[in-house]
């Protein structure tokens, strides 16, 4: 394959020496900077076609040894520090200036230029650090992360129990651990549970961003399952969809709580990152599906039992069946989850795109 040389354009600042090489799809990218030479090398769609494409410059004064360096589908844009911040004539040592190079007119300033822009940084740095200085900074703020450390540690403790106590069980018992899960496991759930009444409460309060309504769609979804559904009905109480309800909701926190947890401290662990906006993509329908289950598998029970019936007058019959305010709640339980989905969508969508920008 043909060596060639491609078109390269450059623009300084007092600081800074930009390069732009006019080479498409660039691939096995070799930029190598020793002393005041930049050596490139690449394969790509240049000038004439794709090629391989090299060149050399040697700076005009000394320059700090790293390179920030982009590849787009169009050209790579390469950007060198100098040594010293100071303005220079040319960009080469040698005076006559290679033809392969080219001033880039849209980075272009003149020395007189370049100083206005450096200064008007420079006040805008200061404006910044003088507001910032205005703003009063939060004296609770060390408690209120405190609080929320610890009350994401306990619930992260509780589910990890719950999830850890029905997985040993249904190793040792099997598919018979799923008819005693109830008996189990109940006491911890409905800690947790009441607990999480609290994330209600911490957005009102300003401790927390996230909406108010999501989570209190969520908490009081799961409090009829557990309370009303499974804690007031026996009969339902030695079901199999209590082991897949409970199943499922541990298996969501266990990696919410402690990305929350962590993020109190301003720690992340990648892995939690990715787990806490992943899994909750296939488990968050199901759980829903076997909260839905459950609500079908009651309404019977409910019908039989009278229990939570509304009195009507004689004319009208004697009660009101609890399960036909269940059958609606069916309907709102599948617009709370796509309510809460999009939601939770949203945050997986806005935390991906800050990381992206962070890493640009």
């Amino acid at each position: 394959m043909q060596v060639l040389t491609p078109q390269v354009y450059w623009a300084q600042r007092h600081g800074e020496i930009y390069l732009r090489v006019e080479l498409s799809d660039a691939k096995n990218l070799d930029i190598n900077l020793e002393d005041k030479t930049l050596q490139f090398r690449a394969q790509g769609h240049g000038a004439k076609g794709d090629n391989e494409y090299m060149f050399s410059l040697e700076f005009l004064e000394a320059v700090r040894p790293e390179i920030n360096h982009k590849s787009t589908q169009r050209q790579v844009d390469i950007k060198v520090r100098k040594q010293e911040e100071r303005w220079w004539d040319r960009l080469t040592l040698q005076e006559k200036k290679p033809l392969f190079l080219a001033p880039d007119f849209d980075r272009w300033l003149d020395e007189s230029d370049a100083e206005m822009e450096l200064q008007a940084k420079e006040e805008e740095k200061i404006n910044k650090i003088t507001v910032e200085s205005r703003v009063r900074k939060d004296p609770y703020l060390g408690l209120k992360k405190g609080y929320l450390f610890m009350y994401n540690l306990v619930q992260f403790l509780g589910f990890s129990w719950i999830f850890v106590n029905m997985t040993v069980r249904l190793f040792i018992l099997g598919q018979d651990s799923f008819y005693d899960t109830f008996h189990t496991t109940a006491d911890m759930m409905y800690f947790c549970q009441m607990m999480a009444v609290i994330e209600v409460v911490n957005p009102l309060l300003g401790l927390v961003k996230t909406g108010f309504f999501p989570a209190m769609i969520q908490v009081a979804g799961r409090n009829v399952i557990l309370f009303v559904i499974f804690g007031s009905l026996e009969d339902m109480q030695n079901k199999s969809v209590v082991f897949f309800v409970f199943y499922l909701w541990s298996t969501i926190e266990i990696f919410r709580y402690p990305f929350y947890m962590l993020a109190c401290i301003g720690t992340e662990w990648k892995l939690l990152t990715w787990m806490r906006y992943s899994i909750w993509i296939p488990l968050y329908p199901l759980g829903v599906i076997a909260e839905a289950v459950a609500v079908i598998q009651s309404l019977p029970i409910f019908d039989e039992t009278r229990l939570f019936s509304i009195p009507l007058p004689a004319m009208l019959g004697h009660s009101l069946s609890f399960s036909y305010t269940l059958q609606i709640y069916l309907v709102l339980m599948f617009l709370g989850l796509f309510i809460n989905f999009r939601h939770l969508y949203k945050q997986r969508r806005r935390r991906y795109r800050s990381r992206k920008r962070k890493v640009q």
